[in-house]
């Protein structure tokens, strides 16, 4: 289906905001502020929101779309969130010059899917329950796991940078961009596998176990290997699981923009169903797969809602790491104490605090600050990173409220 006059009219002129946003000098400001961080000498912590409750956020019609054509509306869809976040909660965000649109790129799993229940509270929201059926009930079912066969719709990819191109031509330079693979294998194990399954087997069937995570780990090791190969691992990053992804080390020498490397880029990694395991299981049958994965890696954000104050020296020893993430449920404290001035502490504050009956903004306020002076105590380089956030019980002001009190503490 073309893209009617119409269509391009209205996402002109948003490229058009986007890009004027885009060339202001707060940007290359907000840039050098994420350098210092990442280089571990910062200025001030950095703030970022995101998985944000889109549904949920509209005022003023800023985020009703009014193109029809589907890759218009998702082109749109991108555009006014941007605008948005910028009018409205923009901490430290970077708005940039061009626009990221994804090459057709298949093949890039293991060939084996979720089957899986669903439970739904808020049909408008794409935060659901999940119940997995197990499809790993015996070793011959590893067999499910395949190989990955990369391969580009060579085709598709290059009518999509064609339409794209035609929209845009003079307003946002268009970069088709290629994957930025991490390394999260235990969601995927629990999604062919279900929760339950996955932990007891750590203990009743460790042999398994072993074999599950060699023969997923080659997986991805070939799957990066074939994206290297044939060029189609993306650009160096702006965003890193949620972070800013902005540094003076990356890319590597001898970078070629046609064919990025590994090496070239940040990747991420974490096994959130570990939250109850001990370190030495954590690292029998989780980091010590991992770390062939982040050898071959520039920087490495390792992480997510698992708690890991108690497991910083095995985290420690991955490879070109740089940034630790410190959950809701993380002993900030003993955290920051073991993270010292070596790595970036990651602090992921409640989202819980935007969900409530009553919006606390003191409890806010004191969550960050609390942070931000055991941070100082210990030297340690921080950034808050508001993430999960399924609900602002449609106060979208309550998210705006949270920008503000935490811009307020960074720069104080």
């Amino acid at each position: 289906m073309s893209i009617s006059s119409r269509d391009t009219s209205i996402l002109r002129d948003l490229g058009r905001q986007v890009a004027d946003i885009a060339a202001l000098p707060i940007q290359q400001e907000t840039i050098q502020l994420w350098k210092a961080l990442n280089g571990l000498a910062p200025v001030r912590p950095m703030v970022l929101i995101d998985q944000i409750p889109w549904h949920e956020m509209d005022v003023d019609a800023e985020l009703t779309l009014q193109t029809e054509n589907a890759f218009s509306r998702e082109l749109e869809t991108r555009l006014r969130r941007t605008l948005y976040a910028w009018n409205h909660m923009r901490v430290d965000m970077v708005v940039e010059p061009y626009l990221d649109i994804p090459k057709n790129i298949n093949g890039a799993h293991l060939g084996i899917r979720a089957i899986e229940e669903r439970a739904v509270s808020d049909p408008r929201n794409d935060v659901v329950g999940h119940y997995y059926i197990d499809q790993l009930q015996t070793e011959d079912d590893l067999e499910k796991i395949r190989m990955p066969e990369v391969v580009l719709d060579t085709v598709a990819t290059a009518r999509t940078e064609e339409q794209a191109q035609e929209i845009f031509d003079g307003i946002l330079e268009i970069r088709m961009q290629g994957l930025h693979p991490g390394f999260a294998v235990w969601d995927r194990i629990v999604e062919w596998h279900g929760v339950e399954n996955a932990l007891l087997d750590l203990i009743d069937l460790p042999d398994f176990v072993h074999k599950l995570m060699a023969r997923v780990t080659k997986g991805y090791l070939t799957m990066l290997d074939q994206l290297e190969a044939q060029g189609l691992l993306g650009h160096p990053q702006s965003l890193i699981h949620c972070s800013g992804a902005y540094t003076d080390e990356l890319p590597a020498p001898n970078y070629d923009p046609q064919r990025p490397r590994a090496k070239d880029l940040w990747t991420s990694g974490m096994a959130q169903i570990f939250a109850s395991v001990s370190p030495r299981m954590h690292q029998t049958f989780e980091l010590d797969y991992a770390v062939k994965w982040y050898a071959r890696f520039g920087l490495v954000y390792y992480g997510c809602c698992e708690p890991l104050h108690e497991k910083i020296t095995i985290i420690r020893e991955i490879p070109n790491l740089r940034k630790i993430s410190m959950s809701p449920w993380a002993d900030l404290e003993k955290g920051a104490e073991r993270i010292g001035s070596d790595f970036v502490f990651s602090r992921k504050p409640s989202p819980a605090l935007l969900a409530g009956e009553t919006f606390d903004r003191e409890a806010i306020r004191a969550d960050l600050e609390s942070t931000r002076r055991i941070c100082a105590h210990f030297n340690t380089p921080v950034e808050f990173i508001l993430k999960d956030i399924s609900t602002v019980r449609y106060e979208p002001q309550r998210l705006w409220e949270w920008a503000d009190i935490a811009m307020n503490v960074v720069a104080n």
